[in-house]
């Protein structure tokens, strides 16, 4: 079995491919980070003697991400798993005051990155006539907060073309899930505050969030279930949190 996992570098995507590599999968690991990436190669080989593939590009370009997939070998473009899990948040501004550049760099990844990657995978398990696309959503795609506009934006394409996708390739056999996290402590909000630790720690104090090894059990659990039952969407939280803006804090 194969899993093809983006933006697996770190956070959800590196615990992702840690988890399915314990489960025997080989693992074809992406990202823009390739000394990370090349280390997380080294530790699942070493921890779960299975193979595992690095392909290093950046889901933003679109020919980059066609090459990477044409130019794997034939006995790694039998993708049972695909997790399509690059995404970021950047800045937390108002719509009127929003940074273009922190725009286009969520438009880019969030949407545009899925979208390539998907469309270069997803004919493949087609023709091969199984396969599961998992795609990392928010629970932001669920509900809009303030400042969040683009990033939530984002995040509801992701929920939009998660149903679509699932419509699209009914007929042909391949289960889609969306996996929608709420509040989960990874690199996520040090890249939002663009490296201010001290902004990004404040998210998580007075409550436990979620880790990226959470989502990478719910993971585990969707690609485990029989062959007729497809989970199509799971929105999870800490249990302090009840939506994207009510999180109670003061308990451990």
């Amino acid at each position: 079995m194969i899993a093809y996992i983006t933006g697996a570098s770190s956070g959800f995507g590196k615990a992702i491919a840690l988890r399915l590599a314990k489960n025997k999968y080989n693992i074809v690991i992406t990202g823009r980070r390739k000394p990370l990436l090349e280390n997380l190669a080294q530790d699942i080989r070493n921890e779960h003697n299975v193979e595992v593939f690095v392909s290093h590009y950046d889901v933003r370009c679109a020919e980059s991400v066609k090459n990477a997939v044409d130019n794997l070998p034939e006995n790694w473009k039998k993708i049972d798993v695909l997790v399509n899990n690059a995404g970021l948040a950047v800045g937390l501004n108002s719509i009127q005051n929003g940074n273009i550049d922190d725009w286009e760099r969520m438009i880019d990844t969030n949407i545009k990155g899925l979208l390539y990657v998907t469309r270069s995978i997803a004919p493949l398990m087609i023709n091969q006539g199984y396969g599961h696309i998992i795609n990392i959503g928010s629970i932001a795609g669920k509900e809009v907060y303030p400042n969040g506009n683009v990033y939530c934006a984002t995040k509801h394409a992701v929920d939009a073309l998660t149903k679509a996708m699932r419509m699209d390739m009914l007929k042909d056999g391949i289960k889609v899930t969306q996996i929608a996290p709420g509040a989960a402590e990874t690199e996520f909000s040090l890249v939002r505050f663009k490296g201010d630790k001290q902004a990004a720690d404040n998210v998580y104090k007075g409550y436990i969030p979620m880790s990226a090894d959470d989502i990478a059990d719910v993971v585990d659990y969707v690609v485990n279930l029989p062959k007729h039952v497809c989970l199509n969407d799971i929105v999870m939280t800490p249990l302090a949190q009840a939506s994207a803006t009510n999180i109670h804090k003061g308990h451990s």
